[in-house]
C-alpha cells in the first residue's frame, strides 16, 4: 500500500472528508487531494503527525506502512499523552504554548517571530535561528 493509499485510509476509517482534514490538520482540502493522489506529494513530518492524531491511526503506519493501522486503547493514551505532553511550570509560558498550538499553521511562523523580536527588544540580544539580517 503507498502512503498515499494510507493516507486516503486513515481519512475514510475516521469518517471525514477532505476538507474537514484539511482543517483539522491546518491546510486546504487541496492540499489533502495531493496527498491522496497517485503521485501526490509527501506532507510534512508535522502534517503526517497531526494526520495519525486526527484520523487515530498509528504514526508509524501512517508513515512506513510497518505495525498495525489502528492504536491499541494504551498505545492511544500513550500517544495523547505523548504528544501533548508539557513540562512547564510557568503559567504564561503554558498559555504561549497553547495559543500557539491552536494558532493555523500559516500563522505559527509569524507567531514565533513576534516572540523573538519582543525578546530581542527586552534583552538586547539576537535569537539564533531566526532570519540572517538583510534577508527579506
Amino acid at each position: 500500500m503507498t502512503p498515499q493509499q494510507r493516507i486516503r485510509l486513515a481519512r475514510r476509517h475516521a469518517g471525514l472528508s477532505q476538507a474537514a482534514l484539511g482543517a483539522a490538520v491546518g491546510v486546504q482540502r487541496s492540499a489533502v487531494g495531493h496527498w491522496e493522489a497517485a503521485q501526490g506529494k509527501f506532507p510534512s513530518m508535522a502534517h503526517l503527525r497531526e494526520l495519525a492524531l486526527v484520523t487515530g491511526v498509528q504514526f508509524e503506519w501512517l508513515a512506513t506502512g510497518r505495525g498495525k493501522m489502528g492504536l491499541s486503547p494504551d498505545t492511544a493514551m500513550d500517544s495523547v499523552a505523548a504528544a501533548d505532553a508539557l513540562l512547564i511550570d510557568d503559567p504564561l509560558e503554558l498559555r504561549l504554548i497553547a495559543a500557539f498550538r491552536e494558532a493555523p499553521t500559516r500563522s505559527k511562523a509569524p507567531l514565533v517571530e513576534v516572540a523573538e523580536q519582543l525578546a530581542e527588544l527586552r534583552t538586547g540580544k539576537a535569537r539564533g535561528g531566526g532570519k540572517a539580517q538583510g534577508a527579506g
